[in-house]
């Protein structure tokens, strides 16, 4: 069996070593479809305060929020201080349990362009100034970058691995109507095609049953963002949690979450249509714990994984 080209086979032939991804939440990082900028309430199938950092180790921050309109931030000590807290624990641990030798420092929670670029300039490079920190990789949405930032993000980018995530989630703007997403397909395209144009490399999240879309729908995504020029994919199955718009769609009988076959079948043809290049830093997702109402195989992330490995088979590939 060949394994498909992974996000950590590509770290490793760029690096020759071991570079794990630190996973890394700033309180004070929220999004503009969710502080009303561009809508209200976020997406329907996030639950905002689960991506919250935890308020534990800076609790001045609770409540406090950022935007890219912010006069002054007076807590950016506190977000540097807390970055280096997550940041020592979580690489310790993954050097004494998985031996990782370079870090990726992953901004992953919320909006981590969104923001004013001193706060922005201050907290990347200081993630850049950690030992053995090889680059960034910052999550984001295509509508909350500014140019000046991608500028910025170039030049470092000149010196270290940078990396910019944007939530695809579908090229079809009805569907990114339904889910309140607050942008169309047309901004996601620009953005990227921007980003690739300044020399960063480039993450997509593509979300598997959305409402409305059929399997069709759902590869057309997938083809569109590979012809943007996408340098790596996150594959997502939509999955219904607790205390969302999405949650009350599903127990109204509104929304059908898909089968983990559909599923499978949609995953598999991505990947045939895959370029090869493109690396595949996830293939699934879901949560094991009593917030998720559905659907419940996305409930064990070891069974998925067998099972993906199963329908990946025939073609001689594994993940």
């Amino acid at each position: 069996m060949q394994q498909i080209y992974t996000y950590g086979n590509y770290l490793k032939d760029k690096f020759g070593s071991k570079v794990y991804k630190v996973g890394i939440n700033i309180s004070g990082f929220t999004c503009p479809n969710i502080d009303g900028t561009v809508a209200k309430g976020g997406c329907t199938f996030c639950e905002n305060d689960s991506f919250s950092a935890s308020t534990n180790e800076v609790q001045e921050l609770k409540g406090f929020h950022l935007n890219l309109n912010s006069p002054s931030n007076p807590y950016l000590e506190k977000q540097l201080q807390q970055l280096s807290l997550q940041f020592d624990a979580i690489s310790k641990r993954q050097r004494q349990e998985y031996g990782a030798q370079k870090f990726i420092v992953y901004f992953q929670s919320f909006t981590n362009t969104y923001a004013p670029f001193d706060t922005l300039k201050a907290l990347y490079e200081k993630a850049l100034s950690f030992p053995d920190v090889v680059g960034l990789s910052i999550g984001t949405r295509s509508d909350s970058i500014t140019d000046e930032t991608l500028a910025y993000l170039a030049a470092l980018a000149k010196e270290s691995e940078i990396w910019i995530e944007f939530g695809i989630q579908s090229v079809y703007d009805e569907t990114l109507e339904k889910i309140n997403r607050g942008h169309d397909a047309a901004n996601v395209k620009e953005w990227i095609i921007k980003s690739k144009e300044a020399g960063l490399n480039v993450c997509g999240h593509l979300i598997f049953g959305l409402p409305g879309e059929n399997s069709t729908m759902m590869l057309e995504t997938a083809k569109q963002a590979y012809a943007w020029g996408i340098d790596s994919v996150k594959y997502h199955p939509l999955y219904v949690v607790k205390r969302t718009a999405l949650a009350n769609e599903f127990s109204r009988g509104d929304f059908t979450p898909i089968s983990e076959e559909e599923y499978l079948d949609v995953l598999i043809e991505a990947i045939k249509m895959k370029p090869k290049d493109v690396s595949v830093q996830r293939v699934t997702a879901g949560i094991n714990n009593d917030s998720l109402l559905a659907p419940d195989w996305c409930r064990d992330k070891n069974i998925q994984i067998k099972n993906i490995n199963r329908a990946l088979s025939p073609l001689g590939l594994k993940y």
